[in-house]
């Protein structure tokens, strides 16, 4: 399995020979590009154009983010997997008004059924609020029967928003710690704790789709439920509605109740509350372990990575855009 390389310290990133090796005060590492799948960093790292031009022959995305760990963007290699073919019937779902609505429809049906697992999941779990969950996980069902009803992609993003809005309410009941309370979303910036560490694990799933779609002739920049226009990629946001839940919030749940991150990982930046250095590493570290835990997948028959997964999922939306077989998003059984 392919590894992802995070880099929190400053240095250069260069190419020696068939070689590429990041540099810095504590001296040279070799990175093994073959096996390596992408690399994200963090620190104040310079990169050579050699090193890029050998980055994009090995196929790896470069993510950025600033020092205060907002995504900035992406060196995203030249595409080796093109397909004329799958890019126009990729557009025909998008300009076609009827098809694009049954992918957002999926899209958020898929995100409702993970948001409604992990609810189950915390259920018997959580010391208080089990009949506020109880209710909730019922009230799921009535949401997703409301997609139907919704005839613009702007209605059924509303849908998902009331969703989202009602499955953050439970947070606090999940959560063992007074010193991580929900209270509102709040993004750029977070204004608390537990805000700050949805943001961040938000951007690294977004990035890490992005990763996942550029080994596949999907186009990236071609979305169904996030509007294509105006952003530079939109299919994986669409795709990481389904696994947000699954990977990133149930994460948080187990860095907080494991007292794994505390108050002193947060510092206040910007008018906000943002992870430091030593919480996002805290964070990125388990992250990458929880992507390369194996599943099994009752379909293939056998177990298979979360990072996996992602991967597949991207095939299971090629198979419908070609007509092959209509989309199912994946849904967590546990």
């Amino acid at each position: 399995m392919k590894k992802t390389l995070y880099i929190f310290t400053s240095g250069e990133l260069k190419r020696k020979d068939n070689s590429l090796y990041f540099e810095s005060e504590a001296g040279r590492k070799y990175i093994p590009v073959e096996d390596t799948n992408d690399i994200y960093i963090f620190g104040e790292v310079d990169v050579t154009k050699r090193f890029l031009e050998f980055a994009a022959a090995k196929e790896i995305c470069i993510h950025y983010f600033n020092h205060y760990g907002y995504y900035t963007g992406t060196f995203y290699p030249r595409e080796h997997y093109n397909a004329g073919h799958v890019i126009l019937k990729q557009a025909e779902h998008y300009i076609d008004k009827e098809k694009r609505l049954e992918l957002a429809r999926i899209f958020i049906a898929g995100s409702i059924a993970q948001m409604r697992q992990v609810l189950k999941y915390y259920q018997t779990r959580a010391k208080n609020g089990k009949e506020e969950i109880t209710a909730l996980i019922e009230k799921f069902k009535e949401r997703t029967s409301e997609l139907s009803e919704g005839h613009t992609v702007e209605e059924l993003m509303a849908v998902e928003g009331h969703a989202r809005e009602d499955y953050y309410k439970m947070f606090d009941y999940i959560i063992n710690d007074p010193d991580f309370r929900f209270e509102k979303r709040s993004k750029r910036p977070p204004l608390n704790r537990l805000n700050a560490m949805i943001s961040f694990g938000n951007s690294l799933c977004y990035t890490m789709v992005l990763s996942e779609i550029y080994k596949t002739y999907l186009d990236p920049r071609i979305g169904y439920l996030h509007a294509t226009n105006f952003r530079r990629f939109s299919l994986n946001l669409d795709v990481a509605e389904i696994f947000k839940p699954i990977m990133v919030d149930r994460l948080i749940f187990m860095l907080i109740n494991k007292k794994m991150i505390g108050k002193k990982d947060f510092d206040k930046q910007m008018n906000g509350i943002l992870l430091t250095e030593s919480g996002r590493k805290k964070f990125v570290a388990e992250l990458d372990k929880r992507m390369q835990t194996t599943v099994n997948h009752r379909h293939l028959g056998k177990s298979v990575s979360y990072r996996r997964l992602i991967r597949l999922e991207l095939y299971k939306i090629q198979k419908h855009i070609l007509g092959e077989k209509t989309y199912e998003p994946y849904r967590s059984m546990w």
